[in-house]
């Protein structure tokens, strides 16, 4: 497996790659989920590539940005032992070199939720793909269901720019409780994770009561359990309609959804 650090090295190593190729945006801190996204990208791609980048544009919050877990060593090794050959390592300044000023802002798809709560964040995050997208040059880039909006503003940004690619949206993964698989979750205590499964069942009750002909809105904002969410809001993928929420378990903020209807893009 090649680790490039700049654009030279990617560019050199990328020319190198034949066939399709499958790219996997991650900012690190690998887990099952990101796994996922590599065995989805892997079965459908002669390539994989990897992206390993703590994008500081998509942090309106400089705490959380510093305190974003980190491990290379360890996500080179899980990358490699999932058939990633190329992993893009820039650096912050390589990506936002000196005088840098050109960013994209996708206007509708990134209001609400999200983008309410997180001023500029989707700003950084289409920014950091479309430069992505252009270097790597993949046939597919894969995203996962529990970053929904996020999905859908990419899908967006592809559609509304021509880029040539496909986007994948890989279902979320879960662990044995139910707690969405986040690099966050490592971050709560024993007494918040007991406390964050509540997110997950009102995501739940919510979708039961989708099926029942009930308001899934209502529902899961009615069984919380003492979790005071930033939102619970339905939200359109590309005709999936998903039922989004993000609340804080102590300093953690967590993001999850599940889906009502139609399938993922």
């Amino acid at each position: 497996m090649i680790v490039a650090r700049t654009v030279t090295e990617l560019r050199e190593a990328r020319a190198g790659l034949a066939g399709e190729v499958g790219l996997v945006p991650t900012m690190g801190a690998l887990h099952a989920g990101h796994l996922a996204l590599l065995a989805a990208a892997r079965a459908e791609n002669d390539a994989v590539v990897m992206s390993l980048f703590v994008n500081p544009a998509q942090f309106d919050d400089d705490a959380d940005l510093v305190a974003y877990p980190r491990d290379e060593a360890q996500d080179l090794r899980l990358a490699a032992e999932a058939g990633a050959v190329l992993v893009f390592a820039p650096s912050a300044e390589e990506l936002y070199p000196a005088g840098y000023q050109t960013w994209v802002d996708v206007e509708d798809a990134a209001r609400g939720l999200e983008g309410e709560q997180r001023p500029g964040h989707f700003r950084g995050v289409a920014t950091v793909c479309l430069k992505l997208f252009n270097l790597v040059r993949p046939t597919r880039a894969y995203l996962g269901q529990k970053d929904a909006q996020q999905a859908v503003v990419v899908r967006a940004l592809v559609r509304d720019l021509a880029v040539p690619l496909e986007i994948r949206v890989v279902p979320t993964v879960r662990d044995a409780d139910g707690l969405a698989l986040s690099s966050r979750n490592g971050r709560l205590d024993a007494g918040q994770r007991t406390a964050a499964l509540a997110l997950p069942r009102a995501l739940a009750a919510g979708a039961e009561a989708h099926r029942d002909g009930g308001d899934p809105v209502a529902a899961a904002r009615a069984a919380l359990d003492g979790l005071e969410p930033d939102y619970v809001s339905l939200l359109d993928l590309d005709g999936a309609l998903l039922l989004a929420a993000a609340a804080r378990v102590g300093p953690t903020r967590l993001l999850d959804n599940v889906l009502l209807e139609g399938e993922l893009p």
